[in-house]
């Protein structure tokens, strides 16, 4: 019987474990959203990446994209730090005769 419930607890252990280490991966939920959002894979939700003037520099203050800080906004989020939605294009209109709007 001590054994099952050692089982039982380590699996609810590890359950819990996982469920922590996947949680850095979300966002909490936005105004406006509606929802949790994946955090960007590129920057890991920092919504800055290395510029690539800090590959390049030789000791000097950076670039115009990074400000001199060696750091600029992600491209993948456009600095949001979340997954951003496919784009999607609507149309709109009106299926009934005669309305012109």
């Amino acid at each position: 019987m001590e054994t099952i419930a050692l089982a039982t607890g380590l699996g609810a252990l590890a359950g819990a474990v996982l469920a922590k280490a996947d949680e850095r991966l979300w966002t909490p939920p936005m105004a406006g959203f509606g929802g949790w959002r994946p955090l960007c894979p590129r920057c890991c939700g920092t919504g800055r990446v290395e510029c690539l003037c800090a590959r390049w520099s030789d000791g000097d203050a950076g670039c115009r994209s990074c400000s001199g800080s060696g750091r600029m906004p992600c491209s993948s989020c456009r600095g949001s730090g979340t997954g951003r939605p496919a784009p999607v294009r609507l149309s709109v209109g009106s299926n009934r005769p005669g309305f012109k709007g």
